[in-house]
């Protein structure tokens, strides 16, 4: 039966494709894609974990056999029976077998995908005893994940590498079928290991439109709905499923003339992307001859050809922490982090690229297992520049990391969330020092510069100082709306009060621009308006010359350029920050 969900649209387009469950778990559950090589060795893991698991309910067994009535009642005896019965299944032994084999799944992927399908038959018997059984699956499952995780099995049944690229689809009447990913959630680390993956979309039970999971989702160029509540929990395994990235909608089951209609939609959509593709070496220069500079967002090294290719003129923003999470504390050490920004760097072909310090916290833990449960506010709490000036030593590391690469190419430096004298201070003084370090081991660099970020009120106003101590700034509007505004970006439940257009957020930003184009330093958005095409004319008007957004954004924001004379727009700019409501004038 055909129906709908409804969430926040963060991504534009339209995806077409069956649904991938990403199974929600107690232990955390890595999800990627293996060779075909690796099918038999993944089937084996699970089937080690089955049989320590086998053991280890024999073992507690006998065990309780040893003891009485009170020390070990007749129901404690009863669930491990019905846990070892479960754990022999035949549906559960093929089913994980089958998403290992023909999907390529994980060991651990495969067997949260099948214990989801196994849930579904359980919800749906009529039977309460039979239907109480899909807790003890869950357990069983949890068991084995533990054992397959290297954590330590509980004494008693409890009470209640990078990913590969999937090369062989499951083929439907010859056709190659798309995935669309479901989940509850999905962290910036699960969406980087996605980022080239075969997934045509993706649907979260949580997110807003500015989180973390949106944007890089925005940087993937694909169709996505975030905030969509109970999508995972109502959709199944391998149902077909609609998102639309327009509208905020994901259609369950859909019938023919549905599909019929999103299909012609999604072919006007490849079509309009063509027709902007050929912009791709036209100037980027207003009708009134205003050069403006379009610059690539970017995650990890290997993104620098999508930038080349979407026509950027440099890397605006080079998110470096994406080197470090996902990594169970292991830090990237100097020289992995020195050759990670040589490729990018190389990657833009003698193009300029700026790479903003390790800025973790937040929306954006170091890993999925260190989630800052201990600060009450995590995004008021140790994070980018903070984290790593209470860490000299890994700043020191990355600072020299970044010193090394710019003796090949042209290299920024950008320091997040900077509110502080005396942290400016602190940051060029430990630069400084990280140059002593490179001398005194005759270890070459090059020149670089150095700018901050401008994402708290604080250093909007206090712009002076700022401009003081740095070469050019950047403008992180994602988090200077959160600040602003005091609302949390990650949440869907305030989405709809995070507003770029108000009064108040615009007129820092127009006051930060001004006083920058004053001075005569360079100054740009890398933030989600940057990209945002409604907004391109206003920020033009507001003196703007620098954008820099995801690659896949380039050509739209491109083409409002070109047809933009900032001369007039200046004027509407200033209509616009005097109004109660920009929002009414503005889209």
């Amino acid at each position: 039966m055909t129906f709908s969900v409804h969430g926040l649209a963060v991504a534009r387009g339209i995806a077409i494709g069956r649904a991938v469950l990403m199974a929600s778990s107690r232990v955390d559950v890595a999800h990627y894609f293996i060779d075909a090589s690796q099918i038999e060795d993944e089937i084996g893991r699970v089937r080690a974990g089955r049989n320590a698991v086998v053991d280890e309910l024999h073992r507690l067994q006998h065990t309780i056999a040893q003891m009485g009535p009170k020390e070990a009642p007749h129901e404690l005896a009863a669930l491990l029976d019905v846990h070892l019965m479960l754990l022999q299944d035949e549906e559960l032994i093929s089913g994980v077998k089958h998403w290992i084999s023909e999907r390529l799944y994980n060991a651990e992927w495969a067997l949260t995908t099948q214990l989801e399908v196994l849930a579904r038959q359980f919800d749906d018997m009529e039977d309460d005893y039979l239907r109480g059984r899909k807790a003890d699956l869950e357990q069983v499952a949890e068991r084995i994940l533990r054992y397959m995780k290297g954590v330590p099995l509980p004494v008693v049944p409890p009470g209640g590498p990078r990913r590969k690229t999937q090369q062989d689809l499951l083929l439907e009447d010859g056709m190659d079928v798309p995935l669309v990913m479901v989940a509850h959630d999905l962290s910036p680390a699960d969406m980087l290991q996605f980022k080239q993956s075969v997934f045509a979309g993706f649907v979260t039970d949580v997110g807003g439109r500015n989180s973390h999971t949106a944007i890089v989702a925005r940087s993937m160029d694909i169709p996505a709905v975030v905030g969509a509540r109970s999508a995972s929990q109502l959709v199944r395994q391998d149902d077909w499923i609609i998102i639309d990235g327009d509208a905020g909608v994901m259609i369950v089951d859909p019938s023919p003339i549905i599909l019929a209609e999103y299909g012609f939609k999604q072919r006007q959509g490849e079509l309009e992307r063509g027709r902007l593709s050929r912009l791709r070496h036209t100037p980027a220069i207003t009708l009134d001859g205003q050069k403006i500079e379009l610059l690539a967002n970017i995650e990890l090294p290997e993104d620098a050809a999508a930038a080349v290719k979407a026509g950027a003129v440099g890397v605006g923003l080079f998110r470096s922490e994406f080197l470090f999470m996902g990594r169970r504390g292991a830090l990237p050490d100097e020289e992995e982090q020195y050759q990670a920004y040589r490729r990018a760097v190389e990657g833009m072909e003698g193009l300029p690229v700026t790479i903003r310090t390790v800025d973790v916290g937040a929306d954006k833990p170091l890993d999925d297992s260190v989630r800052d449960a201990a600060h009450l506010n995590p995004a008021l709490g140790l994070r980018a520049i903070r984290w790593s000036l209470a860490d000299p030593a890994m700043f020191l590391t990355q600072l020299r990391a970044i010193l090394r690469a710019a003796s090949h190419g042209q290299v920024n430096m950008l320091i997040p969330m900077l509110a502080h004298a005396s942290e400016i201070r602190q940051t060029l003084s430990l630069i400084d020092f990280a140059r002593a370090e490179l001398d005194n081991r005759g270890v070459a660099y090059g020149p670089i510069r150095i700018g901050a970020m401008i994402e708290i009120p604080a250093a909007a106003l206090t712009l002076k100082i700022f401009l003081k101590y740095f070469d050019f700034l950047s403008i992180g509007t994602n988090d200077l709306i959160q600040y602003t505004l005091a609302i949390d970006r990650a949440d869907e439940s305030v989405a709809h009060l995070y507003d770029p257009l108000h009064p108040a957020v615009l007129r820092l930003v127009a006051e930060t621009i001004a006083e920058c184009n004053a001075q005569g330093k360079g100054v740009s958005v890398c933030g989600e308006m940057a990209g945002d095409t409604t907004l391109t004319r206003l920020l033009l008007g507001l003196g703007l010359r620098s954008f820099s957004m995801h690659p896949a954004q380039i050509l739209a924001v491109k083409q409002e350029v070109l047809r933009v004379d900032t001369t007039r727009m200046a004027a509407w700019a200033k209509q616009v920050l005097e109004s109660e409501d920009p929002s009414s004038m503005v889209g």
